[in-house]
């Protein structure tokens, strides 16, 4: 937390040795931390919550969380909560590496995954709406490294960011996995069979997708980070987030990432050479601002428009294969533009999950009550996704559903480490 938020009304408080946060409120008038970023930062800046009483037990949400990181493959957690507009709850718990004593805060740095993709999709939306492309332009006009089996010709840049591309789903990741270069993959991919005609189904892609990093270079001239920094990141206030491996691990506290039961692992690049479909990293204080600039809060940066165009669904998207209780409560799901959307009990959300190895992510919201979850952690387990529905649940004043399902110890040995925001910081 900036030391800005904090004079606007935040503030920290012990009790029984963990940190919470207080209420208070940011006015659109204070300063915003970084001076010399772009004045869209004072209508980023996170306001803290007011007098208002929350929905949400949060009692009892940390409650589930102490339980979630007893499992013995959870090593790292950073969670935020938004309430009709209001940040509500930013909170880290365990160990940025296990057995090492560093506590995961709310400005450790985390990877994203699959998550990116939004900001892609946001990339692409708003170069659109400058002229500098469109979404319905043929794909087979633009300059990437892309080919496609059969006729693409009606491929368009829309169908791309929404996987409608005619290949079977993630195409070649073993490949780019094994450490091929994404480009001479991507301009291989036409050598596939077709899976179904172009633009008729969903498959969903990560080296097809980053052709959406060619098209945002060839539009500004531009390396991708720096456009993603220049027209999002640094407008919204998003002082940990970035694109590449450098601003994982250069970041003051990173969160490490791990294998089953606990074991640390390295970071590689392989989905940090395909930016635009996992290549974002950033603290759990920047994906709540994220999420906030979705639900509409900086409308100069991100349009109503172009939020429409991300968000409303183009395709279907049908189970496949087993699936857990939680995927099956989230019906209609379906792909916009870099994120999915879902309808549980009668609201319509819009989110996206992601995972690399070592590291998992989330962001899911309901647009109408500008509310929603976001969750960053470091292990490879899809686990934490599952607090989710149990945070939509008391929002919407639903009967509690163990969605977590996990066995309760009340009496495990392992401790669980909360920390709140603090002043003096700034897939696939």
């Amino acid at each position: 937390m900036t030391k800005a938020m904090l004079a606007a009304g935040g503030a920290l408080a012990l009790a029984g040795g963990v940190a919470v946060l207080l209420t208070g409120h940011a006015s659109p008038t204070d300063a915003p931390a970084n001076p010399t970023a772009p004045r869209a930062v004072e209508r980023m800046m996170i306001p803290l919550a007011d007098a208002q009483p929350s929905i949400v037990d949060y009692g009892r949400l940390e409650s589930r969380i102490a339980t979630l990181m007893r499992e013995r493959d959870m090593v790292g957690l950073a969670i935020g909560t938004v309430e009709k507009g209001r940040v509500r709850f930013i909170k880290g718990y365990g160990e940025t590496l296990a057995s090492s004593g560093a506590a995961v805060t709310p400005d450790t740095v985390f990877r994203w995954a699959s998550v990116s993709k939004g900001v892609a999709s946001a990339l692409v939306v708003g170069l659109a709406e400058d002229g500098k492309l469109s979404l319905d332009s043929s794909l087979a006009s633009m300059r990437t490294t892309l080919t496609l089996p059969g006729d693409a010709r009606s491929v368009t840049v829309a169908d791309l960011l929404s996987h409608r591309l005619g290949l079977v789903r993630n195409a070649w990741d073993d490949r780019l996995e094994a450490g091929q270069d994404p480009k001479l993959l991507r301009a291989s991919l036409g050598t596939l069979a077709q899976y179904c005609p172009p633009a008729t189904c969903y498959g969903y892609q990560n080296i097809a997708f980053d052709a959406a990093s060619e098209l945002v270079e060839q539009a500004t001239g531009q390396a991708y980070a720096s456009v993603a920094q220049e027209r999002l990141f640094a407008p919204l206030g998003m002082t940990t987030a970035s694109v590449g491996r450098a601003g994982l691990q250069g970041a003051e506290s990173w969160a490490q990432p791990h294998r089953w039961n606990r074991t640390p692992t390295t970071v590689n690049d392989n989905y940090y050479r395909v930016p635009a479909a996992g290549g974002v990293n950033s603290s759990i204080l920047d994906l709540t601002r994220w999420m906030q600039a979705q639900m509409g809060d900086a409308p100069a940066i991100l349009s109503p428009a172009a939020l429409e165009a991300m968000h409303r669904p183009r395709v279907s998207t049908p189970p496949k294969g087993r699936r857990g209780a939680m995927d099956r409560a989230l019906t209609n799901a379906a792909y916009g533009l870099g994120w999915r959307s879902y309808t549980y009990a009668g609201h319509a959300l819009v989110g996206h999950r992601g995972s690399v190895d070592g590291y998992g992510s989330l962001v899911l919201f309901d647009p109408a009550e500008k509310s929603g979850i976001v969750m960053l952690w470091n292990s490879n387990t899809s686990k934490p996704a599952r607090l989710q529905l149990e945070f939509f649940d008391m929002l919407y004043r639903l009967p509690p559903t163990d969605w977590l399902d996990l066995p309760v110890q009340p009496n495990a040995a392992t401790a669980v480490t909360a920390v709140a925001a603090s002043p003096g910081k700034a897939a696939r």
